[in-house]
């Protein structure tokens, strides 16, 4: 009786915390909706998208508000069957309950395979994992079981106190080679973007293309260039186009999104067309702020630069000691 009372207990802790809904996150491309900032965190840690089981992967997606593991890595680690497929496909015939909701229990999602192509894999969330777990005669099952607990109960933590999914987003920032002071601005950057899309929401903007629209109408606005356009300019392609901002930048992208969100509730922007409207007056203000600085400071705020081959900390402090450098000079 353990497990399905594990299961339902991660269930009902998650409707607990008020999780409904579906959402999208903000990766500073033109396909973004909404975010939250401990939503944001996990797609950070997406960029490998495995979970770790006693020094075996397990690819995951983060999907409908809850994690979904790949059904042919839990069965490989669990049983060391060279061919999963073929393990799955005498599991279900052993087991006709299990297969007659398999439709129920599975959903195809697009992961990464060995050669770095994606491919839609059969994957479970926490309570179908409990369940194919019942049919796996495995003395991993157990820990395994603990494990998967473990997972949903952290994320159920970070929902309930969003406080620790910043604490852990800076740490992950930090450890990838950003400063203090680019973090913050990035982590101010996120609750501003979070807000607007908050805002879009109560205001019936309705389709991921709409809110895909009107940030590109911000950023065409405030740098000249749609998020596409921008993050080919700075030579970038999947990467995070913001995590490739500089101070200046994540500045400006800011104040085009604020000035948006204080337009569209002074307006009372209502549906896609007014809010299109918004997009486009917010983000001319910080265009227009950041076309005055460019002259008085006579260099560009846009600019190729990127944190591809150089940290962002490393950067700094390079730029920092060359303009000390000059100084004395002078």
């Amino acid at each position: 009786m353990w497990m399905p009372i594990a299961a339902s207990w991660i269930h009902s802790s998650r409707k607990s915390c008020g999780l409904s809904g579906s959402l999208s996150v903000d990766t500073g491309h033109a396909d973004v909706s909404y975010i939250n900032l401990s939503a944001f965190l996990f797609s950070m840690e997406q960029e490998k998208a495995l979970a770790v089981f006693e020094g075996k992967n397990i690819r995951r997606i983060w999907h409908n508000e809850e994690w979904w593991f790949s059904i042919f890595d839990i069965i490989e680690i669990l049983t060391g069957s060279s061919d999963p497929k073929q393990y799955i496909k005498k599991m279900r015939q052993r087991d006709l309950a299990l297969d007659s909701n398999w439709g129920t229990i599975c959903t195809p999602l697009e992961l990464t395979a060995l050669d770095g192509k994606k491919r839609e894999v059969n994957c479970v969330n926490t309570e179908g994992a409990f369940r194919i777990i019942q049919s796996i005669p495995s003395p991993k099952a157990e820990p395994f079981k603990l494990w998967l607990a473990k997972v949903g109960y952290e994320r159920v933590q970070e929902i309930e106190n969003p406080e620790l999914a910043q604490k852990r987003m800076k740490e992950i920032y930090k450890q990838k080679g950003y400063s203090d002071e680019w973090i913050e601005k990035r982590v101010r950057g996120i609750a501003i973007r979070d807000e607007l899309t908050d805002e879009w929401k109560k205001r019936d903007v309705k389709t991921e293309k709409e809110y895909a629209i009107l940030t590109s109408e911000i950023s065409k606005a405030t740098f000249g260039m749609t998020p596409s356009e921008y993050k080919e300019f700075k030579g970038l392609k999947k990467e995070n186009l913001r995590d490739h901002m500089d101070d200046l930048e994540l500045i400006f992208n800011m104040l085009g999104e604020a000035s948006t969100t204080k337009i569209a509730r002074g307006k009372d922007a209502q549906g896609f067309p007014e809010n299109k409207d918004a997009a486009k007056k917010g983000g001319k203000i910080a265009g227009d702020a950041r076309r005055n600085l460019e002259i008085e400071s006579g260099s560009n705020v846009v600019t190729p630069e990127n944190y591809l081959d150089e940290p962002e900390s490393q950067k700094r402090k390079r730029l920092k000691d060359s303009s000390n450098i000059r100084k004395k000079e002078k």
